[in-house]
């Protein structure tokens, strides 16, 4: 990555900060939580199995317990996992203070924290029309860094356009991982479900986060507004009023489509509000993993 100046170098802390203290809030929340049960994905150790070498065995763990653990090192990875973030013009959209793409990037940096701090190697693949960076999984605290200077340059770039980048990407990833999609999706649906089906085909586990704005799901408008496409710049002005029935049957409709597809090919799709605490859509990510 190139030297940073120190504003970059201060927002890029800020972000690491911030998905640091996002995750580990969400730790201690879930070990208070029904569902401590996933605790155990967070130790630094693994149950020892009859017949394994001796060496690695935590004494002190089995004086304070009496149960038997070894020590779990950092290449000691337990599972692939690639991020596949949507940069495309549409992702900039917001009604309010924050865009979809922010949303979507501290999402991503969260669950590479989250990975990362499970031993899991993380990887990220940034896209609009086109590949735009690949960054291989690996599983070292350090690698965040890298990870989210990334995420920090990226810019509204391209259409959506998911079947191309998708499809070339699952050609990409050998050995089967946890594929984890980041999009608005504004495309269309078949074309999306054609390069979903194509991670499956590859015995990968697909996680799947539509992103949307508020007003995206809503469409609340008060006044005759003008909408503008932020990929080709068409422009239509019109009554919102008149047209908010229909225009929700169609958001509705498309979701409904993807969801049930989804179900069919064993993807979990999640539609997701920009208003989502990040902590429920970890949570969601928790169970996938756990299934995984």
């Amino acid at each position: 990555m190139p030297l940073l100046s120190e504003e970059e170098l201060i927002r890029l802390n800020k972000f690491q900060l911030s998905a640091k203290s996002v995750v580990e809030g969400f730790l201690v929340g879930l070990h208070k939580s029904p569902y401590h049960g996933f605790s155990a994905e967070f130790s630094d150790h693994r149950q020892y199995n009859p017949g394994e070498p001796l060496k690695d065995m935590d004494w002190k763990v089995l004086a304070k317990t009496q149960r038997y653990y070894v020590k779990r090192y950092e290449e000691e990875t337990n599972l692939r996992s690639y991020i596949l973030l949507d940069h495309s013009k549409s992702m900039f959209y917001a009604s309010g203070k924050s865009s979809k793409i922010e949303y979507a990037k501290r999402l991503t940096g969260a669950l590479a924290w989250l990975m990362i701090s499970q031993k899991d190697a993380a990887g990220l693949y940034t896209f609009n029309t086109k590949i735009t960076s690949a960054l291989p999984p690996k599983a070292i605290r350090s690698y965040t860094s890298q990870i989210f200077g990334r995420l920090m340059e990226l810019q509204p770039e391209d259409k959506t356009d998911v079947l191309i980048p998708l499809h070339q990407i699952a050609e990409l990833i050998r050995k089967r991982s946890l594929v984890v999609l980041i999009s608005d999706l504004l495309d269309d649906p078949d074309k999306i479900l054609s390069a979903l089906k194509h991670f499956r085909a590859r015995h990968h586990e697909v996680l799947v986060f539509h992103i949307v704005d508020p007003q995206e799901e809503s469409f609340e408008f008060k006044r005759e507004t003008e909408f503008v496409d932020s990929e080709t710049g068409d422009k239509i002005t019109v009554s919102p009023w008149q047209i908010r029935k229909e225009y929700l049957a169609n958001i509705q409709s498309f979701t409904a489509y993807l969801k049930t597809e989804c179900q069919k090919n064993q993807i979990e799709y999640n539609p997701v509000s920009t208003a989502t605490p990040l902590e429920d859509l970890l949570l969601k990510y928790l169970i996938k993993r756990k299934r995984g």
